[in-house]
């Protein structure tokens, strides 16, 4: 059975896309083969397998492409169970359109404001071309950074529900570990008690779509 294909991405940078690309990729080796496709030129993702030491390494081997990315993925995904495409922050290049064309489901990270919302509306559009040669294509919003002792603000909820994407039920909490996991070279799975709640608020995410 070919692999999953999900794509982590937002053209507005800072929303933690390779946070959430990570830590959702080390989630679904948990269950079965995964791959990260590093597209960003920044290699974020790469950087952060790069920062793990020996005796603890990445759980999920992470490659970086160079030729055509739809090609890649349908290379890689008879091999495994899941594939993670981690992509560039913009719609200014081809990436993103063929990461969309390859994909089962795109993850956009959001920060909780109307206007980090506002700023994915492109994305959105984007998106609904994208679904007129990907039929099966899934989009769902993920807000990250939420604070642990405030709601989504009533601005937040007004302008979620104007947005044409559906946003996941789970989301991610603002929180300390996934910055310390990731100057580790490791996910929250990897934290012990320190990283339980992030692990779980990674695990529901999982849950919901799969």
């Amino acid at each position: 059975m070919p692999a999953k294909v999900f794509s982590i991405t937002n053209q507005k940078g800072g929303t933690g896309k390779t946070t959430l690309s990570m830590n959702f990729a080390a989630g679904l080796t948990r269950r079965g083969r995964t791959l990260v496709i590093d597209a960003d030129p920044q290699r974020s993702a790469g950087q952060w397998t790069g920062l793990a030491s020996d005796e603890r390494p990445f759980p999920v081997s992470v490659i970086a492409v160079a030729g055509n990315l739809a090609r890649e993925v349908n290379h890689f995904r008879q091999d495994y169970d899941y594939i993670v495409i981690d992509c560039p922050p913009t719609l200014e290049t081809d990436t993103v359109s063929l990461a969309m064309s390859a994909s089962d489901t795109m993850l956009i990270p959001v920060l909780p404001s109307p206007i980090d919302l506002w700023a994915s509306v492109r994305l959105a559009n984007a998106i609904e071309q994208a679904k007129m040669s990907n039929r099966e294509l899934k989009a769902f919003l993920v807000i990250n950074q939420l604070e642990p002792r405030n709601a989504l603000s009533r601005a937040m909820q007004q302008a979620l529900e104007e947005f044409d994407i559906p946003s996941l039920t789970g989301g991610l909490r603002r929180r300390a570990i996934y910055r310390t996991s990731a100057i580790e070279g490791v996910s929250v799975f990897c934290m012990g008690k320190r990283g339980e709640a992030a692990a779980q608020e990674i695990e529901s995410i999982i849950e919901e779509l799969l």
